[in-house]
């Protein structure tokens, strides 16, 4: 049975039973798992976290499936890099990229799949679909594979090859569509009832955020309990950045932290920025953005089914959103390779532009503790990546510059 006590709405309060199919409630909002914390406190205690698996399953008393649910491929427990001379070229002396490149399926997306695949599993949901801008189809195609699951993704037609290729290796069912991933998740919407598919759509079923917090457990955790002073989180659907809210509200329940919590930083491509417009105007919720362009895939999210929840978490923290140009996160991207071995995807790259706008703004100081987000690997993204690297038609070039011509 789930670990779960029971499901709460986020937008009205109602109570669903756990251990139950669910997507949304009846008003349309999003619902979440919540737990008995006080119990929880009293049986797991901090000192025994580090005693789990160096996975995201170190923190299973506050995952929602049983035990012999689970289906992992190694989720979780990424790499906390301090990287000083980045730090140093952007002005911040205290700066850590948590990497989460180095997930299975090389992105952050596959904390929240195995954990909503291991509830379908727990379920006995044998069908499920989903629209993505590209990484959350790889990874719901690996966990429903390893699951034995059947799956259905419907992504834009202009999606990463990598992605698409990925998920045809899965065995996956694929279809590309000419638009956005708004225009996926209607067709999901649409079939999913008639087909039998369970709609694992981004906070339409209540487990893919339980996954996503699990990068909050492990900020502390690696951080020694000591939230850091700002977090900077790259947002389409934004559910990694409601996850950690969740998760640093849990445990300071189970007595792990205290009630200090960092500034948390939206980050989004200037093409798509529904959520930095709706925190500069003030919002409680966001517009759908029209004409969405940018080659961060996963910031090509034109209107949030959880912005409420993003912004929410943004301004109770006295943090920001902050959009920053394709050129401006392409540019970081090649720093922090370059600097520190990181290969970033652009959405992670998107965070050092943006943190360096919020240094020159006075938000934060030189001296803050800050933990960047990259979501995903740079390998995810070759024709972003060959806009700034072309190849000669002709040959290779040399390590001095030079053109190899074959004979």
């Amino acid at each position: 049975m789930s670990k779960a006590t029971h499901l709460e709405c986020s937008v009205c309060g109602t109570r669903f039973e756990a251990g139950q199919v669910a997507n949304l409630c009846h008003c349309g909002g999003p619902l979440l798992a919540r737990y008995d914390l006080d119990k929880i406190r009293h049986r797991w205690l901090r000192r025994e976290v580090p005693n789990g698996p160096a996975s995201m399953w170190r923190y299973a008393p506050v995952l929602p499936p049983a035990d012999e649910a689970i289906v992992s491929l190694g989720e979780g427990w990424t790499p906390l890099i301090r990287t000083k001379r980045l730090g140093a070229r952007v002005g911040a002396d205290a700066l850590w990229v948590k990497d989460e490149g180095m997930n299975p399926t090389a992105s952050f997306k596959a904390r929240g799949l195995s954990c909503a695949i291991s509830m379908c599993v727990e379920l006995g949901i044998k069908k499920v679909a989903i629209p993505s801008a590209g990484n959350a189809a790889s990874a719901l195609a690996a966990y429903a594979a390893a699951a034995g699951l059947e799956s259905y993704i419907f992504m834009p037609r202009d999606v990463p090859q990598a992605n698409y290729l990925e998920c045809k290796a899965y065995g996956a069912n694929v279809t590309l569509v000419d638009g956005l991933i708004s225009d996926c998740g209607k067709i999901v919407a649409e079939r999913g009832p008639k087909e039998g598919w369970f709609d694992i759509s981004t906070l339409k079923e209540p487990y893919r955020i339980e996954g996503k917090k699990t990068m909050g457990y492990e900020v502390a955790e690696q951080m020694g309990w000591e939230l850091p002073d700002a977090i900077f989180y790259p947002t389409g659907g934004g559910v990694g950045l409601i996850g950690m809210w969740k998760a640093f509200a849990e445990m300071e329940k189970l007595g792990w932290i205290g009630g200090k919590r960092p500034k948390m930083i939206s980050v989004q491509a200037e093409g798509c920025a529904p959520i930095v417009k709706a925190f500069e105007e003030n919002e409680p919720r966001s517009k759908f953005f029209e004409n969405a362009h940018t080659v961060a895939a996963g910031l090509r999210v034109p209107k949030a089914l959880g912005d409420f929840l993003v912004l929410q978490g943004v301004r109770e923290s006295g943090g920001a959103a902050v959009a920053v140009s394709d050129d401006e996160m392409l540019d970081a991207a090649i720093e922090m390779a370059s600097d520190e071995g990181i290969y970033a995807a652009p959405e992670g790259a998107a965070c050092v532009a943006a943190l360096r706008k919020l240094l020159a703004s006075g938000l934060l100081k030189s001296g803050d503790k800050i933990v960047l987000y990259n979501t995903g690997s740079g390998l995810k993204y070759p024709e972003a990546y060959s806009t700034r690297f072309p190849r000669s038609a002709s040959g290779e070039q040399d390590k001095l510059g030079g053109l190899i011509t074959p004979r």
